[in-house]
């Protein structure tokens, strides 16, 4: 028996690592019966103690790319090579702009996560087929141990799926010890399969999971809020025109003839995505964090209800509310609107630190578009374009003048040099942008320098300009992101610095894929497992839709906009694109949303003209086309995917390159 099951376990760790390409550096490893008696023998001993079989699965979610690093040194290219942004410098460090700049090809070698994530697949597995083996083991360890690698092998089936597109799932099946090695290749699944093996594991995942974990040593490992996110999530891509009767792949096909990507339409996915949110939310378990109002909380614009919180923003601190989710001000276990989170840098190659300025301790590298800019509103809901006379954008030959006098709201300081294009925009916009005359409080810092309580300028001879021995170190666009910054933090000190914890999933992602679902939805669609019937229910909808609203100080969407499908859709992707700024979604909403990526990354990046001096302010705050290098980014249909690597491929012939790379 003790034979059988080492033939088991070895045929599962052939067959992992053959398929996930993991680097060997000769086929005599792979035929290495000594590496592998040692690890069986090793296997023999984990499975012998509890304490050693925590130990291994926390060795398997180690595994997990830390979300929260978005830049530098970042394990996922997603936010690097977003829209919304691009980064000072083209290195190994910050790789993700070469694929914004196409220098990304299957032998690069950035961000080749397929071998770790499927050895994260192969642990998880090993912990299912030999967990009853535990002696001194409790029934309520071992469920939550099963519910912790059923959730590990399926959310690593989503970061392949997110990344490469369609990938080979690992048959779960005994494996004989005497298959060769072709017996022992797979293909890639199509699309869907991949998204229901993913929830079928999240699924399994949510049976054996705790709702919550009450220490905060174990806010990073997952609860069944955590799987049913994950379902909302994929199930919403899985609806999306890319990914749902898209003709573009009608000639990307099987062995067997079989489209990988899904050639019919099916209106019923918006359904099945709506219910996936719906699950969430009746669960009570979770709600937007607010802070409540106090004495320096601006007076609400006249169109904003002022009723309390989720009914209206009456009761809270719109300012506060948002920014407190991200600068470490509120500790993660108090914030009843994340569901799942990890752990950021703080210091060194941190979203601290790539914002910072160099004079203040950090990268002064990270820039941020003028279009992201422009997306955020005025404080009373208005688009910058369409201003009302009590919260006016200003025409062009006023933009550039300062306000005057500066004042301070809800903690957050106002400079008279700001320009007036900064002035009267949504509490999310401050929260979240670094502008020109921006103040920079960094209150923790002790030292003698005068790096705290700080107007940052970004003009060509201001004080945000690089260090004479790293010239490229200046911001390209007079922007950068504050959002993960909190008042006290200074770089300087960075003892100091507050822990972070970064959402992977928050609620205001659920209620905006509820609402976004919802309608898009044809008729009605009944869900047979739950018995929850899901229509394009505009009061739901502005249920759902108005909690985000409110929560950053701005009106609900009205009835006319309700009644067209159109308007909605085209509010739901702004209101994605401003709540979720620099958090990695946007990548993913562009792609799956079809040819939106096209439109926004194949048009000129925009920004303040950082080239004029402080004596020509009007120039500098004349809206500038960039011409860097860095700037020259360009998109076509082989970015939807990333490329397999040419070594995985090298190693199973059954595997087929992305198309158009």
């Amino acid at each position: 028996m003790k034979r059988m099951r080492l033939w088991v376990i070895n045929s599962l760790i052939g067959l992992s690592l053959y398929i996930a390409g993991i680097n060997m550096t000769s086929c005599s490893d792979y035929l290495d019966a000594d590496k592998y008696f040692n690890e069986m023998t090793f296997l023999d001993s984990v499975f012998q103690r509890q304490e050693l079989v925590d130990q291994y699965i926390r060795g398997a979610a180690g595994l997990l790319p830390n979300e929260g690093n978005l830049w530098t040194t970042a394990p996922m290219p997603f936010q690097g090579a977003s829209d919304e942004n691009f980064t000072s410098w083209n290195d190994d460090r910050h790789a993700a702009i070469k694929f914004l700049l196409d220098e990304i090809t299957p032998f690069s070698g950035y961000f080749n996560n397929w071998g770790t994530y499927y050895q994260g697949i192969r642990k998880a597995n090993i912990v299912l087929a030999r967990i009853n083996e535990v002696p001194d083991i409790s029934d309520i360890d071992r469920r939550d141990y099963m519910g912790r690698c059923y959730f590990l092998r399926g959310y690593f089936y989503y970061l392949l799926l997110q990344q490469y597109g369609p990938v080979p799932i690992l048959p779960e099946t005994i494996i004989s010890v005497d298959a060769n090695t072709e017996d022992m290749t797979y293909e890639r699944n199509t699309y869907d399969e991949c998204i229901d093996y993913i929830c079928q594991s999240m699924k399994n995942a949510e049976e054996y999971l705790p709702q919550k974990r009450e220490s905060s040593t174990e806010v990073s490992i997952p609860t069944k809020g955590a799987a049913m996110a994950t379902v909302s999530r994929v199930l919403l891509y899985a609806a999306s025109p890319w990914y749902n009767g898209n003709k573009f792949y009608s000639d990307w096909l099987t062995s067997d003839g079989r489209p990988f990507i899904s050639q019919t339409a099916d209106n019923s996915r918006w359904g099945k995505a709506a219910v996936a949110a719906k699950r969430i939310i009746d669960t009570g378990l979770y709600k937007l964090y607010t802070t409540p109002k106090e004495s320096d909380t601006p007076a609400l614009p006249a169109n904003v209800p002022s009723d309390n919180f989720p009914n209206g923003a009456g009761d809270i601190d719109p300012l506060r509310s948002y920014a407190y989710i991200f600068n470490g001000e509120l500790p993660v276990l108090l914030n009843p609107e994340f569901i799942y989170s990890c752990s950021p840098l703080t210091a060194g190659d941190s979203p601290l630190w790539i914002a910072t300025p160099t004079f203040l301790g950090g990268g002064n590298g990270l820039n941020l578009t003028q279009d992201i800019v422009d997306a955020y509103r005025m404080k009373d809901g208005h688009d910058i374009n369409e201003s009302s006379d009590e919260y006016p954008y200003p025409g062009s030959d006023e933009i550039y003048k300062a306000i005057g006098s500066g004042y301070s709201f809800s903690g957050y300081q106002l400079q008279g040099n700001t320009a007036k294009m900064y002035a009267n925009r949504e509490m999310r916009f401050y929260t979240s942008i670094g502008f020109c005359h921006s103040f920079w409080p960094g209150t923790s810092y002790t030292g003698s320098e005068s790096v705290k309580n700080i107007e940052v300028t970004y003009y060509a001879d201001g004080n945000a300009q690089p260090a004479q021995n790293y010239p490229d170190d200046y911001n390209r666009t007079g922007y950068t992101c504050k959002k993960y910054i909190h008042p006290e933090d200074n770089m300087k000190q960075t003892s100091a610095v507050r822990s972070k914890s970064f959402p992977i999933f928050r609620y205001a992602e659920t209620l905006l894929n509820y609402a976004e679902a919802l309608n898009e939805i044809e008729g009605s669609y009944t869900d047979t497992e739950t018995g929850i019937t899901v229509t394009r229910n505009t009061s739901e909808i502005k249920a759902a839709f108005n909690q985000i609203r409110f929560r950053a100080g701005l009106p609900g969407i009205t009835d006319s906009e309700l009644n067209s499908q159109t308007k909605v859709r085209e509010l739901i992707k702004r209101e994605r694109q401003v709540e979720f700024m620099c958090e990695g979604r946007r990548y993913h909403d562009l792609r799956r949303w079809g040819t939106d990526a096209m439109t926004a990354y194949n048009k000129p990046i925009r920004g303040m003209n950082v080239s004029a001096k402080l004596n020509n302010r009007q120039g500098y705050y004349t809206i500038t086309t960039l011409s860097d290098k860095l700037t020259r980014r360009t998109f076509s249909y082989k970015n939807y995917f990333w490329p397999i690597p040419k070594s995985v491929l090298n190693k199973n012939s059954k595997l087929v390159q992305n198309p158009e790379w």
